[in-house]
């Protein structure tokens, strides 16, 4: 197991991988099922011809730059864990982040929140607030048929029970209010295509891009939310670090109280937005 470990991380590095190290550990772990103090008390044991030709089968997607959450089917999510696959964006660690700030924003104290989570995807966002919180009344809404199916077997895997809406944004739920619409809407630039990461070609184009400049979709749902956010609601949004503080002061010059959050490298990443007074 230790030199097919060490030749694998090599391969990885060779391959461009951000994680070659964690990575073909991970992969060891998948396929083995042995982990933590297991798998160090066996790194000397040769691994079974089964074994090995699976490895090499999921190293060489690895090595394309097939994303790691797809070779081993799921992440561990913000308290839940979630199917991952190429109907819907792989969830990443500063959306679990937007879910921290959302779960600890003061205006939102008493325990049965209505939440819309809009472009749900793998149903994170939804899935994590309602474990965290199970009096919450949680909606997900998205575009895609297809990440809505996922999602609802991400709600089944975990035993939690979510209204799922298809449409454009909040247009399925017209007419009716919440307590805390959250999202993390598709936001790059059009432009960026071509120039991302192997990995992020994976995702769905439609959870990836927001016009122009990015915040053709986040516009769009601010405009909804003004009008379907209960009195003292919030808006949080996830967006481009380029992005975050340019939309905020747009929602400032139409009747917002808004501010920027950053993530945990420091970049202004996220929106929380109330309308003022």
């Amino acid at each position: 197991m230790r030199e097919w470990r060490q030749q694998a991380a090599g391969r990885l590095i060779s391959a461009g991988v951000a994680s070659p190290e964690s990575d073909a550990r991970t992969l060891l772990e998948e396929v083995t099922g042995f982990s933590g103090a297991s798998l160090l008390l066996r790194q000397d044991q040769p691994l079974s011809s089964d074994d090995l030709a699976r490895l090499d089968e999921v190293l060489a997607r690895r090595v394309a730059r097939e994303p790691l959450q797809y070779l081993v089917g799921h992440v561990e999510w913000g308290g839940v864990r979630l199917r991952c696959d190429r109907r819907a964006l792989i969830p990443r660690p500063e959306t679990e982040w937007l879910l921290h700030l959302a779960l600890g924003d003061p205006a939102l104290t008493h325990p049965a929140v209505r939440v819309a989570d809009v472009g749900t995807g793998t149903g994170a966002l939804a899935l994590g607030y309602l474990r965290a919180c199970p009096a919450a009344q949680v909606t997900a809404l998205d575009l895609s048929a297809e990440a809505l199916a996922l999602a609802a077997e991400n709600a089944a895997l975990n035993g939690l029970s979510v209204e799922f809406q298809q449409g454009d944004l909040l247009a399925p739920v017209s007419g009716r209010t919440f307590d805390l619409i959250l999202s993390n809407p598709p936001y790059l630039p059009d432009a960026d295509a071509g120039y991302l990461d192997p990995e992020v070609d994976h995702d769905p184009a439609l959870a990836l891009y927001g016009g122009p400049d990015g915040l053709g979709l986040a516009r769009r749902l601010a405009k909804q939310a003004a009008t379907q956010l209960s009195p003292g609601g919030v808006l949080w949004l996830e967006l481009d670090p380029r992005n975050a503080a340019p939309l905020a002061a747009e929602l400032a010059t139409r009747g917002w109280q808004a501010e920027v959050h950053v993530d945990l490298t420091g970049r202004e990443r996220f929106v929380r937005a109330v309308q003022a007074n």
